[in-house]
């Protein structure tokens, strides 16, 4: 599967979370009910994946985790805060940029609109 094909299916588990535990829980909450339902779907993912920050040639242990990681390819950034900021979107890019992956996907999930609330992301390289 390509990026596109897995962020279809990703979107898909995100609706099934959203339509069954609503908004207004912690981020937490929907990481474990999203990896559950991926995992169902046969896609291979990992929690709270080690990002590593190399600066100046040097390999800094930094604590910067990606929430979810899907089939080695898609980054899963989780929120679930009153508003999208900004730096939530520049989060996901740094966070593409020092990966090396090319797609991630912002989701807040406290929001009234789960549909206007996911933020496609992508890593220009």
């Amino acid at each position: 599967m390509n990026e596109n094909d897995i962020s279809y299916v990703i979107r898909g588990g995100i609706f099934k979370v959203y339509s069954a535990l609503g908004p207004g829980l912690l981020e937490s909450a929907y990481e474990s009910a999203l990896m559950y339902e991926l995992s169902n779907q046969k896609l291979q993912v990992k929690s709270q994946v080690t990002l590593p920050l190399i600066y100046n040639g040097v390999n800094i242990d930094a604590g910067y985790r990606i929430d979810i990681l899907v089939e080695e390819k898609v980054i899963i950034e989780i929120k679930s805060v009153e508003k999208i900021s900004e730096i939530h979107h520049k989060q996901v890019l740094t966070y593409l940029k020092l990966s090396g992956f090319k797609l991630g996907l912002l989701v807040n999930f406290n929001s009234l609109d789960i549909e206007k609330s996911i933020y496609r992301k992508v890593n220009g390289l």
